[in-house]
């Protein structure tokens, strides 16, 4: 627990840093990194040796957070098209020790997790893409985001150690209990009240649009939404015969074990606030 806690001080420390970085180009590198080591961890826990689908595959996902940063207009078709048959031609060069489905995850995996961590920056960015939000607003959905998905997992894991006695998936996660995911609910809707009243006591300087009804409202969803992340990540790895996807953090695991739930947070917070507005 206590190297739990002591891995969990520095990565706040370094994630605050980033942040506050947020506008400059360390931004995207930050994001980029996350991107590339997530899907090292991938690959690795599906057994990839296949180093030139590892090589193009983590290219790609260094330079997805850029493409979004700088809004480069890239002809995703036809680039995608040639990234996967790419792919697959190496695939076939080394096809002793490559199996498809280990190149198709590389593919997916490539694509999807960079994808999901630059959204980071279109919520930086959002007042540029969504009419009728700010900056500010930005940043707050990008922590609201966070929240859901880390306090989710806080409350769940202490709530549960506690009180749980009905297990949510005992094939999939045997320590998740209905009383620990409750709790994660709970939690994550308390915690995410109480960041929209500090932005709106100290940081929006206008009425924002954000109301705690529609908080707490997301934050329920987002809170399911984020253990479902969580227990796709506990499949893979139960598929896979692993433990956890890395030990780039002691006591947590690696970059997935950290973001599983947050990768499934952001694409719904960000399509929940587009759709809405478009309405």
């Amino acid at each position: 627990m206590k190297q739990r806690v002591i891995t969990g001080v520095i990565s706040a420390v370094i994630f605050i840093g980033a942040l506050c970085l947020m506008n400059t180009i360390v931004f995207p590198i930050f994001v980029a990194a996350l991107s590339v080591i997530a899907v090292w961890e991938i690959e690795k826990a599906v057994g990839l040796k296949n180093m030139l689908i590892m090589v193009i595959s983590l290219i790609l996902s260094a330079s997805i957070p850029f493409i979004v940063h700088f809004k480069a207009e890239i002809p995703v078709a036809a680039f995608g098209g040639v990234y996967v048959v790419l792919t697959l031609i190496f695939m076939l060069l080394e096809f002793e020790k490559t199996k498809f489905e280990q190149a198709i995850t590389a593919i997916f995996a490539s694509v999807c997790v960079p994808y999901s961590f630059s959204l980071m920056i279109l919520f930086r960015d959002i007042n540029e893409h969504i009419e009728g939000y700010t900056k500010i607003d930005g940043i707050y959905l990008l922590l609201f985001a966070f929240f859901a998905g880390w306090m989710t997992d806080i409350f769940a894991y202490f709530v549960g150690s506690k009180l749980g006695k009905h297990k949510l998936c005992p094939k999939i996660s045997p320590k998740k209990s209905v009383e620990g995911a409750i709790g994660g609910v709970v939690g994550a809707i308390l915690l995410n009240v109480l960041l929209l009243f500090v932005f709106k006591k100290f940081f929006f300087t206008e009425e924002s649009g954000l109301s705690y009804i529609a908080v707490i409202f997301l934050s329920i969803i987002l809170s399911v939404v984020s253990m479902f992340g969580d227990l796709a990540a506990s499949t893979i790895k139960r598929n896979f015969g692993i433990k956890d996807f890395g030990k780039l953090l002691p006591g947590h695991g690696g970059i997935m074990d950290r973001f599983d739930s947050v990768l499934f947070v952001m694409p719904v917070l960000y399509s929940a606030i587009y759709f809405i507005n478009a309405f």
